[in-house]
């Protein structure tokens, strides 16, 4: 299945990237890679990551690539990525 990135999700890979860079661009990108190719596991396997605790609607899920969450909705034709945070932020105080 199609996996696209909402502008918002790329914006947190993009606030991610510039605060992990301010001490190490390589480890900044390497981060950013790792949660990007969860990304494939999302699309192979949409039903992998466990209904988002604070929601529980079955069609909003989350996968997990240490120490974010990476937030995500099924749709019939594709899957939007709604948000990428960090384990200890609130999700319902997010915009």
């Amino acid at each position: 299945m199609k996996v696209h990135w909402t502008d918002t999700a790329a914006g947190h890979l993009d606030a991610i990237y510039s605060y992990i860079a301010q001490d190490s661009q390589e480890y900044a990108m390497r981060m950013v890679n790792k949660l990007t190719c969860r990304s494939q596991q999302i699309a192979n396997y949409p039903q992998s990551g466990r209904t988002v605790p604070e929601y529980e609607i079955d069609q909003i899920r989350e996968v997990i690539e240490y120490p974010y969450r990476i937030i995500y909705h099924i749709k019939a034709d594709q899957i939007d990525i709604l948000a990428v945070l960090h384990g200890s932020q609130n999700i319902l105080r997010q915009e």
